[in-house]
């Protein structure tokens, strides 16, 4: 079983910044797509960024400039870095990777983290 745990998420004010990491532990054989996501009260959940196994990053439009994904494969961890953050921020964020998680076999799944909490300040 492959767990994803997120963290660094909290309170901060309007301009401020935050890092969040996510890092996966368990039985893991390989993982390529990994990223970030976030649902804010009353809407949908929503793509913030993702990274291949190649270091290809993607962003969303009103996290560009402002957002920055980044890889450890050695850690087995993701991170996105938050700068200038706005209340629209306000979410929580939650990890995902597709993981091939057995020996035996070279399918990958999909996981999620349980989510941690960002709330901006005005």
């Amino acid at each position: 079983q492959v767990q994803l745990l997120e963290s660094g998420g909290g309170l901060v004010q309007a301009g401020g910044s935050l890092r969040l990491s996510c890092a996966a532990s368990g039985s893991i054989y390989g993982l390529n797509r990994m990223g970030w996501y976030r649902q804010a009260p009353g809407k949908q959940r929503e793509l913030v960024a993702t990274i291949t196994s190649g270091d290809s990053t993607n962003y969303a439009d009103s996290v560009k400039g402002r957002f920055t994904i980044s890889r450890d494969n050695a850690k087995n961890t993701v991170y996105l870095q938050m700068n200038n953050l706005k209340p629209e921020d306000t979410a929580v964020y939650y990890c995902n990777a597709a993981v091939r998680d057995s020996a035996w076999t070279t399918r990958y799944r999909e996981v999620w983290g349980q989510g941690t909490l960002v709330t901006i300040s005005s």
